[in-house]
């Protein structure tokens, strides 16, 4: 069993940042597929962005440029560094983690909004 926690979530302004963070427990991070999704209010959840165990990054076209996705084994914690916000990035984050099994956060709220 994994458990993962995220954080960094909160309100923003558009044209702001947030860094969220995801803690993850066990022993196999390093090799786990790590990824971030969202889910906005009456939308269905969407992949924003994931990083392979052997750093190999994907994006989704609305965030490339504007989002980076980053992991540190030693931590046993992934990031997304989200920048150039707007109003439509407002959601629900959550972390997905991907070895043999799938595992998810409890989610985090991001808010953009003036």
């Amino acid at each position: 069993q994994v458990q993962l926690v995220e954080s960094g979530g909160g309100l923003v302004q558009p044209g702001g940042s947030l860094a969220l963070s995801c803690a993850a427990s066990g022993s196999a991070f390093s090799i786990a597929t790590m990824s971030w999704y969202r889910q906005a209010p009456g939308k269905q959840r969407e992949l924003v962005a994931s990083i392979a165990s052997g750093g190999r990054r994907n994006y989704a076209d609305f965030v490339k440029g504007r989002f980076t996705i980053s992991r540190d084994n030693a931590k046993n914690t992934v990031y997304l560094q989200m920048n150039s916000l707007e109003p439509e990035d407002t959601a629900i984050y959550y972390c997905k983690y991907s070895y043999y099994n799938t595992y998810w956060g409890q989610g985090t709220q991001v808010t953009v909004s003036s």
